[in-house]
């Protein structure tokens, strides 16, 4: 993502992400499904329950149908099963900063 020109933030958990400064500065969130403590799922429905609205890319090894669903249905923009290709990730970090209103400089 870097390479592309995005400004990336990596944190830890889920938790980690919550408190961060930058919080405000999100453009978009790409998170796995399965995390230890807070799911990506459970980390959307919190921002969404805080009135926080920011395009989510989900990531998952583990394709269930009703996970794909619940993210969905609260806005993801994509939902992605490993292992996927660099060009997938692209196309939906696009798709999520065009309906963000944002766009890649490149």
């Amino acid at each position: 993502m870097r390479s592309l020109g995005y400004v990336v933030h990596a944190f830890a958990s889920a938790e980690e992400f919550l408190r961060s400064p930058g919080l405000d500065d999100t453009s978009c969130v790409i998170t796995d499904v399965r995390m230890p403590t807070m799911s990506g799922l459970e980390l959307q429905a919190h921002l969404l329950a805080n009135g926080r609205r920011f395009p989510f890319i989900f990531v998952t090894a583990f394709s269930v149908e009703s996970d794909r669903a619940r993210a969905l249905k609260a806005g993801a923009t994509c939902f992605l099963i490993k292992p996927f290709d660099g060009e997938a990730l692209i196309t939906c970090l696009e798709a999520a900063l065009a309906r963000n209103g944002e766009t890649l400089i490149k």
